[in-house]
């Protein structure tokens, strides 16, 4: 997917997203359990602020978050992605900017990363408000394991040394005509596009995507070969995604 894509994506899941912002703002998020939807929706909120203040300052921003008590959640979100959306516009996808990403440093990155942020968020608001969690669609859902399987979970296995310390049987992965195969080693998590594997987990891209976030559980799966290795991977999303 292009940033254009992403972009679309982001305007339509933050619709979905901020009109869940009507509803009762005390009920519980099932997915993450220590907050209320009034709590998600700021935190989003938060986010998307964050990476403004990064574009525009060029650093990351210290002191993190200011006071923001005194705006209501509802206004708060609006605010946050009307400014959010009007950085990346007045922005190149290929401009340079703070991330905490080291191999992509560009507003294309955080472009992509909010995209994929607001369409995991927005499945948490639905389940908070008890209505029906829409799929992402089949290149949004792809383009997002391609993310938290690269970045998430291989990159961040070297740079933070969290995972395993072990080689363990690689676990291949199969959605939306795509194939990836998660290989553990000792020095990391390495992810091939090709490969054999002791197990194959298959979905659809919105149902895989979902899991690997832990917002689906294993019924949205279809596993052959050897079952410890969804043990394995959910443990090791687990870490990469909290």
């Amino acid at each position: 997917m292009d940033s254009s894509a992403h972009r679309a994506a982001l305007a339509a899941d933050y619709a979905l997203l901020r009109a869940l912002a009507d509803t009762p703002l005390d009920r519980q998020v099932p997915s993450c359990p220590d907050w209320t939807l009034d709590e998600l929706l700021r935190h989003v909120a938060v986010v998307y602020l964050h990476k403004v203040a990064a574009m525009r300052a060029g650093a990351m921003p210290q002191d993190w978050p200011p006071p923001l008590d005194h705006e209501a959640t509802p206004a708060l979100l609006d605010r946050a992605y009307a400014e959010l959306a009007a950085e990346f516009d007045a922005r190149e996808p290929a401009d340079a900017t703070p991330t905490w990403y080291d191999p992509d440093r560009s507003v294309g990155f955080w472009i992509r990363r909010m995209a994929l942020e607001t369409a995991v968020h927005r499945a948490d608001a639905e389940l908070a408000a008890g209505v029906p969690v829409t799929p992402v669609k089949a290149d949004l859902g792809a383009d997002g394991v391609d993310e938290v399987l690269d970045i998430m979970l291989a990159w961040g296995s070297v740079k933070y040394e969290e995972y395993r310390d072990a080689d363990l049987p690689a676990i291949g992965l199969r959605a939306g005509g795509r194939e990836w195969f998660v290989r553990p080693t000792a020095k990391g998590v390495v992810i091939d596009s090709a490969g054999e594997a002791a197990t194959l987990i298959e979905a659809d891209p919105s149902g895989l995507l979902y899991w690997l976030w832990r917002r689906a559980g294993d019924e949205v799966l279809t596993v052959t070969g050897d079952p410890a290795g969804v043990t394995t991977l959910r443990e090791l999303m687990k870490t990469a995604t909290e």
